[in-house]
């Protein structure tokens, strides 16, 4: 039995179930406003269905998590890939443990299009399984990472509740000074979702077309002797070189659009050699980001929050405010044993110290202490509602660059996430 063959028809089975619960609650939510018998009935039957669909998508999963498991030896948690994979089932369990507890449908709405867009993310990485290096054999990283990715799960589904809230409570109809700018953060967040929506258009689409550049870099470090050591390697592109790596010559250039050369060169203080293939991919993101984000502009014809919140009207804001709490206030003590404590394990047991101050232990220090921040406000100051939202929202984009910047674009020792 091929169990590698079995995962990846389970993962792909998961992505098309996940895509058809949130269309599912979409029609819950947005099709109670067109029915003219019973609205609620109608939100309760398509609620129904679209829960159970995630769930079926949720199982589909966890046969990918396992079957992947079992034909690679090890737990698929070892690379980009696979802990982007483990963190959207992670979601998916603390979605499910929230639902369950408060039965609304809207943040199915919000928590399965981020499933999706982080499903889709993982996909952008290679996905052959890759031997353990020395500093990930050992049993825990099973502890560190599973445990970690949960506690970042239950933000998640803190933040999906959050983001509604404020789209729910954010008046759109304020000109003053106050409402305008609580309208721009608001789009602004919905606009920093969209670009990550863009990147992934970006890559799949020039994968689809097949599009390929090489470079040819050589880089030049002197030992602690004194003595110079050169090293040339091949940087592969999948977007168009808009940056090309520092100290390189092309190899091979697929024209696009009528470019057939970078237009610079990637600065020299960037590090490593996949720094301006990163940067290449920044820009790339942003660029298709504000392209999809035109679009949906004009589609809808005014801010995509203002358009969103009319949708939102008959649903209670506390009773978001009380989902986003009470998922942080699960997810922080998960998060805590295995970001920091459990880490801190790891960290002594691979490289002989409990603290090194790498790019990512620091990142989990300073999401720690924001999530702590947000605890001790609500708890000790009161800080309810709108506050509170934000807040969740801002932890959750912490959270996103701990994972995405951090592991992408920060050299470290987790710098271990695939091409």
């Amino acid at each position: 039995m091929n169990w590698l063959d079995i995962s990846s028809t389970a993962f792909i089975i998961a992505f098309f179930l996940y895509c058809a619960a949130f269309i599912f609650y979409a029609v819950a939510i947005g099709g109670k406003r067109w029915s003219n018998r019973d609205p609620e009935a109608h939100n309760r039957r398509w609620g129904r269905i679209a829960f159970a669909t995630a769930i079926l998508g949720w199982a589909a999963h966890l046969t990918f998590f396992f079957t992947r498991w079992a034909g690679g030896g090890h737990i698929p948690t070892s690379n980009m890939y696979e802990f982007m994979t483990f963190l959207a089932m992670a979601i998916m369990f603390a979605f499910i443990i929230v639902h369950l507890i408060y039965k609304n449908n809207l943040l199915g709405a919000f928590a399965l299009p981020l499933v999706v867009i982080i499903v889709a993310y993982a996909s952008v990485f290679p996905s052959e399984v890759q031997p353990l290096i020395p500093a990930l054999n050992n049993y825990w990283l099973k502890i560190h990472v599973t445990t970690a990715a949960t506690g970042e799960a239950f933000f998640a589904v803190g933040f999906a509740a959050a983001l509604v809230q404020l789209l729910r409570v954010v008046d759109f109809s304020r000109t003053d000074k106050k409402g305008r700018r609580e309208q721009r953060w608001t789009e602004f967040v919905l606009f920093f979702m969209v670009i990550i929506v863009g990147f992934l258009v970006a890559v799949f689409g020039f994968r689809a077309g097949g599009y390929e550049a090489k470079f040819q870099q050589e880089s030049v470090s002197i030992d602690q002797q004194g003595v110079e050591h050169s090293k040339v390697q091949t940087v592969e592109y999948g977007l168009p070189p808009i940056v090309k790596p520092y100290n390189s010559e092309k190899l091979s250039m697929d024209a696009f659009l009528g470019m057939k050369e970078p237009l610079f060169e990637a600065p020299s203080w960037m590090n490593g050699v996949n720094a301006g293939r990163k940067l290449n991919t920044v820009i790339w993101s942003v660029l298709s980001g504000l392209i999809l984000y035109a679009v949906l502009r004009l589609i809808s014809r005014k801010p995509l929050a203002a358009r969103i919140h009319p949708y939102l009207g008959d649903i209670d804001p506390e009773d978001l405010d009380e989902i986003s709490y009470r998922a942080i206030a699960i997810g922080f003590p998960i998060f805590t044993l295995g970001a920091l404590i459990f880490a801190m394990i790891w960290a002594q047991i691979a490289w002989s110290r409990f603290w090194g101050w790498d790019p990512k232990e620091v990142w989990a220090l300073i999401t720690w202490l924001f999530y702590s921040a947000y605890l001790h406000l609500r708890l000790s100051r009161g800080w309810q509602g709108t506050r509170s939202a934000w807040l969740a929202v801002i932890g959750f984009l912490v959270v996103l660059f701990t994972l995405i910047g951090v592991n992408l674009v920060i050299a470290g020792l987790h710098s271990y996430a695939g091409a």
